[in-house]
Formats: C-alpha cells, structure tokens, sequence
C-alpha cells in the first residue's frame, strides 16, 4: 500500500471532477501534481502541489483553484480534513482508518511491504568496481562496490529484472606487467634469489601464491621457455587467480556480481571471423558515425593516446560529447574506448535498454562519452545512467588514519573488513550521497551510540526482537505469531508517538519507488535512521510513561496491536537493511 501514490490518484479524480480546461480548451496536464509528506509533519498527514502547479494551465489564481479542490477533497471519508497553505499549497489529514490499513499492509505484506512495480520487469545491466585484475581490491575501490552493489538490490526491489556486471579489464598492458611480475614470483618459488622487485612490477606479496601455483603445475618448464610461449600461459593463469581474489574480496562485503565480462572476448578472433570491436565499427560505418580525420590537441596535458594524425573517429560530439573520439590509432591499433564501445553495444544486443554504471571521481569526463556512445548505437533507445562515487578520507577519532599495508603499496579492502566489520563498512558508504565527499572513521564506526547511524539502525531492529521476545514470556498464552498479530485491534494504536511510527512505515513505499527512480540509495540509509530515531524517542517516552509500553499484561488487545506495531518496525528496518545489504541482527552485545 503506497498511500502517497493512492491520494494522488484521489487528488487527481477530484481535480477532473472539477471539470478544468486549459486556455485552448483541452484538459489539463495532472503529470506534475504530487502528494507528499508536509516539510512540518504538524501542518498535516499529506500535501499536494494540485492548485501551484495547474494555475496557470486553467487560468487561475493558486488559492481560487486550491479553494475548489478543498472543497471537493473534504467529501472523501479517508480525509478528515483540508487546509490551504500559503499560496496555494493544500494539506490534508487523514482518517485514522488509513493508518489501520498502513498496519495491515506491512503485517500481511511482511518483507515484500514496500516491494515496487515500478520498473515493471525491464531489464537494467548495474556495472560497478570493474578495477584492473592485477590485485586484490584496495580501500579504494570499497564505495563503488557497495553504492553499486546496493543499487542493484534497490531495483531489484522496485520490480527491474537486475544484472549486476564486472568488466575485466583483461585486454591491456597492465596484464602483460602483471603476468612478468607472476613470472618473478614463479622463479622465486623455485629457489631463484630474484633480489628487488624492478620498478614498473607489481611488489605485493599477494603474487607469491601465483608463483607457487605456477611453479607445482609447471615445475621447471615456463624457465626453458622463451618469453613470447610462457606470456600468455602466465596471462591466462595470473587474471584467474586475480579474479578469484577480488571475487573472495568483494564476498567479504556481501557484494556478488553475476557477470564477469572480459574485454579480451571483445578483441578475440576465431578463425577467419572478426572480432566484436570490428563488428561494431562495421555497424558504425554503415550509419555514417564514425570518418577518418583528425582531433585537435586537448587542453592541458596530452594523454598518452593523442595523436596528430589522422584516425578513424567516432562523431560522439553529435550526440552530446564535448569533441569526437578516437576508435582506431593512425596505426591501425584500437584506443580503449573502442572497446568500451563494443561493450556497450554487446549490453544492448543483449537485450539491455537501462544500463547504469558506477565509476569512481577519477572517470569524471567518462559521463558524456557513455551517453554519446549510448544514444548513438542504440538510436537513442537505450539509456545511460552514469554515477560517480567521491573518494573516501580515513579517520580514526578524528585524526587521519593510515592502516597497516599488507599488499605492497596499497591498504586492501580487506584490511578495511577485518578492522570494523562488513555492516559498518557498507550501511556508512551509503549514509552519505555517492557523489559527496567521505569521511570514514574507524573508530566512530564502532560507537554504541545515536552518532553512529548503523549501530543506532541495527539496535532498533533488535530493540524490536527483544520486544517480542519479552512478550514471548510474559504472555505465554498468548498467540504473537505474525498470522495472530496481523488480525490485532490497530484502532487501539491513538497515542501520538505510535501514530508518527506508522506514518513512518507508510513511506516507505515511497522511499523505495523516489530512491529508484532517482539511483539514490542513500536515501533508503537515510529513512531507515529516520525510522529507528522514532522508535528509539517513543521507547523513551515509554520508560517516563508506563502506559505507553508496548507490553501491558493488564490489557492484552492494546498489548497485540503494539506488538503488531513493534513487528511492523521491525519487517521495515530489516527490508531497508537487506537493501544496504547490512544484517539486521535479533540481539547486540
């Protein structure tokens, strides 16, 4: 039950009841009016924008047409009153009966409570982390991972059909260094003093494992080998050990991806046919969207691809970009972008119109580029929603923090886990909008107070479960079963501090279709604080004012309609956690 979508569409029905006409005398465009709670929950339960927006449409003053509205809106039996505000703004109350139904709904909905249609079963590709696999993934990376990984459970939520994708970056010459720098490894396990790693390999001790493996599969034989037969062998078995290692990393933080899309499938020619980032520059070719020609220096320092030659480029900047792009070097070698191009165009043949990627600040120029590329080759019936995530400062109390390193020059995501916890980790990444900048302190993090949101979000949950535990004995002949507290007396539920905990819950809806639409999942961390901090104030208003406990044993009836409420917080915190992917645990120590 989304009692915002469903006041609209009364809001709605009364406004065509009155009958409106624009100025040519068609009817008036509803899309714009909306529903929503009041900024000050004291001026009433609902507000619309209907008279603001439509005014000029129909000719007339903001509060001549909010007047009518009233007017009409006071006959619905749901709407116990109607206010105009300011201008023209209207703000209802509604009948204590929309509440009993916001109980019902979350009791028999349970987990599902909230769930959306809105995506109606499309399908949308989530591509996040996709960092080079050349080592095991570093703190850095940990905000794409979870902003990625949680707007992926927000669609899937909201009714999209979800691919959660990793591109391997498996095509460049960073895999060629990480391959020599196995190979160091692999000499080094079979007894050879390899001194001090070179400069331009990679030094972590996480390639030693590599060595070794290679070593008991190969024994001497990659040694005899001249460098151009045991490259790619080393290639192939250095990304597959890479790959299992960021896949353990990103388990650590509950994040699981269903494609590993490798950029090397997309260069790759079997036999005499041609590889994808030919096919794709043949189908650009057919549609005129690509010309041979010459780009003009870019401002600031020349990136190491430039060049002053003629090229096959790809005319990006009729579909928004800032300048065209190069597809193919003057010496017939493919830039990197060719290869995100015919990436992009392998989602859209497979059936992909939604295709969302999260990038780190560092892609910042990326944007324009993807929904160029994404306009063009699906003829603008495809869209490309870019979200870039701000870095991440170390803390701890205060002060800026430098972890130990484990893996040469960097500090591992898994560093991160082992020192906090994954819940933490994940519900603060997303308590701030990805584009913002983040603070991250170790040590707050793991406060048992309200300044530390996900402990204050998890003790509500297990505030609730305590709750009911408690109920459990104290009332053991009683049924508090979730069948039995669904079919409790909510008409009983009059105090103020229980009536602004429902309302809470029947946002919630809400919450979930705006955060979707907006690829916003901060939001739902935000609501889930907002929820707990209700709970929290009226179980303190509770130990002031005995008669507000949730457990009366004088007064069973009263007792089951708060333990429905106090299970209806409880499905709601634990939906919204299995979104952020955090645990919503029974007890805390």
């Amino acid at each position: 039950m989304n009692i915002f979508a469903e006041f609209s569409t009364r809001v709605k029905a009364a406004l065509l009841d009155l009958d409106l006409a624009t100025n040519e005398g068609g009817v008036p465009d509803l899309s714009r009016v909306t529903v929503e709670t009041p900024r000050d929950p004291a001026h009433g339960d609902l507000a619309t924008n209907a008279a603001m927006v439509l005014s000029k449409q129909v000719a007339m003053k903001p509060r001549d047409l909010a007047e009518k509205l009233v007017e009409k809106l006071q006959a619905d039996p749901d709407i116990t009153e109607a206010a105009i505000a300011g201008p023209g703004f209207i703000n209802l109350r509604v009948a204590h009966s929309v509440w009993e139904k916001v109980m019902g709904a979350v009791m028999s909905g349970r987990a599902d409570f909230g769930r959306s249609q809105l995506g109606a079963g499309k399908k949308v590709n989530v591509e996040y982390v996709s960092a080079n696999p050349t080592g095991p993934m570093h703190v850095g990376h940990t905000r794409g991972a979870v902003v990625g990984d949680a707007l992926a459970n927000l669609l899937d939520f909201a009714g999209y059909k979800v691919t959660r994708e990793y591109y391997i970056n498996d095509a460049g010459s960073q895999i060629d260094t990480l391959a020599r720098s196995a190979f160091l490894r692999y000499r080094e396990a079979l007894g050879e003093d390899i001194g001090a790693i070179p400069a331009g390999l990679y030094p972590g001790d996480y390639l030693k494992p590599v060595g070794e493996a290679l070593a008991k599969e190969h024994g001497e034989s990659l040694g005899k080998m001249p460098e151009g037969d045991w490259l790619p062998i080393v290639k192939d078995f250095s990304v597959a050990a890479m790959l299992d290692l960021i896949r353990s990393d990103l388990a650590t933080l509950n994040v699981h991806h269903e494609v590993f899309f490798s950029e090397r499938t997309l260069h790759a020619q079997e036999g005499n046919a041609t590889s994808r980032i030919d096919e794709m520059l043949d189908a650009l070719r057919e549609r005129d969207l690509v010309y041979q020609g010459t780009l003009p220096p870019p401002k600031g320092q020349l990136p190491d691809d430039w060049e002053d030659r003629e090229q096959t480029l790809f005319r990006a900047s009729d579909y928004g970009d800032d300048t065209d792009r190069a597809l193919k070097k003057s010496d017939g070698s493919y830039t990197y972008f060719a290869a995100d191009v015919a990436y992009f165009r392998d989602k859209f043949i497979r059936g992909f119109n939604e295709m969302i990627y999260v990038l780190g600040a560092d892609h910042g120029g990326y944007a324009k580029r993807l929904q160029a590329v994404g306009q063009a080759i699906s003829d603008g019936k495809a869209e490309v929603i870019v979200r870039f995530c701000q870095m991440v400062k170390l803390f701890k109390g205060g002060e800026p923090f430098k972890m130990s390193k484990r893996s040469g020059d960097f500090i591992t995501l898994r560093d991160a886990v082992d020192e906090v916890g994954r819940d933490p980790i994940r519900f603060m990444m997303l308590y701030r909008k990805n584009d913002a900048p983040l603070d991250f302190d170790f040590e707050k993090v793991t406060e048992q107070s309200k300044d530390n949101p996900v402990f204050y979000v998890q003790y509500g949950h297990a505030r609730c479960c305590s709750v009911l535990r408690q109920a459990a004995d104290e009332l053991p002949d009683s049924d508090i079963t979730d069948t039995a507290l669904a079919s409790a007396d909510f008409g009983l539920l009059t105090d103020e501090g229980e009536l602004e905990l429902i309302a809470k819950m029947a946002q919630w809806p809400r919450i979930v279709d705006s955060a979707a639409e907006t690829h916003e999942p901060h939001r739902v961390a935000f609501y889930l604080y907002d929820l707990a901090s209700s709970l929290h104030a009226h179980w303190n208003r509770g130990k002031e004012m005995p008669q507000l406990r949730f457990i009366n044993t004088d007064n069973t009836r009263l007792t089951l309609a708060r333990l429905a409420l106090v299970r209806a917080i409880s499905l709601v915190l634990a939906s919204g956690l299995a979104i952020l992917g955090v645990d919503a645990p029974e007890e805390m120590r």
